[in-house]
């Protein structure tokens, strides 16, 4: 055992060796020169700091790193509409092409037909199928809707599915493009939600831009079933299924007339450009498919978007112009109250016209009025402040006398189309414009009741849907029959008929044409009757037109009749 040095009496404390504990087979550690020190913890060496070129410890050999990209914050769609996270459900794909290959099929695009639901239904059938339970492919965390907004969609749906069936019962082709145009954001509204005026708004552009999203999915979806081998022994059993539909087909045709002209009437012709037509409904039918199947998977939430409110302004800026304006429609109103009394003696007296003149010359004027009056509540009721009781109290005055008056406004302008109608004979365009002044009327008895309440959150909605049921209420009404209708009693009153007008209707009108005596109801329904030569198959079958062909079948035109001289059209 050996004993460690010891220090020198005179030596310091400071240089003393410091005794290290003794270990078998280990030699001590040689005595350190300065003052005793702990060891640094082990770990990796720390690179310093890169400064600028040239500076010690600064790398010359290459550029400097690049700053790492900061991400954006998420946008306010992208919050409210995150979309599908998984893939699309194989199910589901098959269902949008196969409704996709229904609707490039089954549209009519040369005239009105039963083709028009026919699609609409099979696009139902196949957007039910993208409908899925919270946490099955939806975004994470996604609670059920409510009640309130499934009961909502499937209205929107309904009404869709009602403007397109128009096409299968009227042959007005202006009816059924008006309700076509119509169906698309009824349809929106159905797979994208919104009660809001903003939240709507919101909805139809989703819609739009739906199509474009969904590709992703659908590719992510595709990409999944192609790993599992699930999408190729599909394809394979699509393709066996159509030869084998085409091979007994082509026997049992050429086996069987009867079977022959049944498989002549479902399918359609063949020719180039019946193929390509089918190739460019395919190819707008498919993505929309998809993107409405891509918003029900996943829907935005839109329940609670609304626009910002604005910024209120003094009293006395707002309060001078409604009250002025209020004076204006009450003057206004008296005098119409006058004429309504006096009759066409007053404005025979006081303008120097007729009765119809005075009516055609102010109708389309009132008609401006009625929507000018609903912007100017909108922009009070969003401007107006309503800290104070009597800042409400004066919304409530200033802004109900302008609805009320406005009201009186729309029935001058219904009682001026009236006259106008009796004078000059009923148009479509002048059923149409009435129609659109009776829904301001209806408008302006919302914005009352709203301005009572302060509160019109539940407009938006009614004002779309009121636009709808005016729509539909019009093809139960026969547009076409009842201008015909009007035309007629006015020539057996007046003796005052355009039969060039009237030659161009829709078969529709035939039923109340049959009404006029020879020659003029001849050359009404030839025009009609030339049009129905071209049989309809199941695509354009169309209720009007097999009610007018029963009509000549039963009542035919009188050859001797055709000579019609055509009156001046007024």
């Amino acid at each position: 055992m050996t004993t460690p040095p010891q220090p020198a009496p005179d030596e310091p404390a400071a240089h003393r060796p410091v005794p290290q504990p003794a270990t078998s087979g280990a030699a001590p550690a040689p005595p350190t020169a300065g003052p005793a020190t702990a060891p640094a913890p082990a770990g990796p060496p720390v690179r310093p700091a890169p400064g600028p070129p040239g500076a010690p410890g600064t790398p010359t050999g290459g550029p400097p790193p690049l700053p790492r990209p900061v991400p954006l914050p998420p946008s306010e769609w992208q919050l409210r509409w995150p979309g599908p996270t998984g893939p699309a459900r194989p199910v589901a794909l098959g269902a949008v092409g196969v409704a996709a290959l229904v609707a490039a099929v089954a549209v009519p695009l040369d005239r009105p037909g039963l083709g028009w639901p026919v699609a609409g239904l099979a696009a139902i059938a196949a957007l039910v199928t993208a409908v899925v339970r919270p946490g099955a492919t939806g975004a994470p965390g996604r609670a059920a809707a409510p009640v309130t907004g499934r009961v909502a969609r499937v209205a929107w749906a309904a009404a869709a599915l009602a403007l397109l069936t128009v096409g299968a019962v009227r042959d007005a082709g202006w009816l059924v493009v008006l309700c076509l145009l119509a169906a698309a954001p009824v349809a929106a509204l159905a797979v994208a939600g919104g009660r809001t005026g903003r939240g709507m708004l919101t909805a139809v552009r989703m819609a739009a831009v739906a199509p474009a999203r969904s590709l992703p999915w659908a590719r992510r979806s595709m990409s999944a079933a192609n790993a599992g081998g699930t999408l190729g022994r599909s394809l394979v059993s699509v393709a066996v299924s159509i030869a084998l539909l085409v091979v007994f087909g082509l026997l049992f045709s050429s086996a069987d007339a009867v079977f022959a002209g049944l498989v002549t009437d479902l399918v359609p012709a063949g020719s180039p450009p019946d193929l390509l037509g089918w190739g460019v409904r395919l190819l707008v039918a498919g993505p929309l498919l998809l993107g409405g199947a891509y918003l029900l998977a996943a829907p935005p939430r839109l329940v609670d978007l609304r626009f910002a409110p604005g910024r209120p302004v003094r009293r006395r800026e707002w309060v001078l112009p409604l009250a002025l304006l209020d004076g204006l429609f009450a003057v206004f109103v008296l005098v119409q109250l006058t004429v309504l009394f006096g009759g066409s003696g007053h404005v025979l007296r006081t303008g120097g016209l007729t009765y119809a003149e005075y009516a055609r010359g102010g109708f389309w004027q009132l008609l401006v009025v009625s929507g000018l009056t609903l912007l100017v509540i909108g922009g009070a009721a969003r401007w107006a402040p309503r800290a104070t009781r009597a800042d409400r109290l004066l919304i409530r005055v200033l802004l109900g006398a302008l609805t009320a008056l406005s009201l009186v406004v729309v029935a001058s302008a219904l009682y001026r189309m009236r006259v106008y109608t009796d004078a000059y004979g009923a148009t479509r365009l002048r059923l149409f414009v009435a129609t659109v002044e009776c829904c301001l009327g209806l408008l302006f008895g919302y914005v009352g009741v709203a301005v009572l309440r302060l509160r019109a959150t539940w407009l938006p909605v009614l004002a779309v849907g009121t636009a709808v049921a005016a729509l539909l209420t019009l093809a139960v009404l026969n547009p076409d029959r009842l201008i015909a209708e009007q035309n007629v009693d006015r020539y057996l009153r007046s003796g005052r008929l355009d039969v060039g007008y009237l030659a161009g209707l829709s078969a529709d009108a035939a039923p109340a044409l049959a009404r006029l005596p020879e020659p003029q109801r001849s050359c009404a329904l030839d025009d009609i009757r030339d049009r129905l030569v071209t049989e309809d198959d199941w695509r354009s079958a169309n209720l009007g037109r097999a009610r007018a062909r029963q009509l000549l079948d039963a009542h035919p035109i009188v050859p001797a009749a055709l000579t019609c001289p055509w009156p001046q059209r007024w």
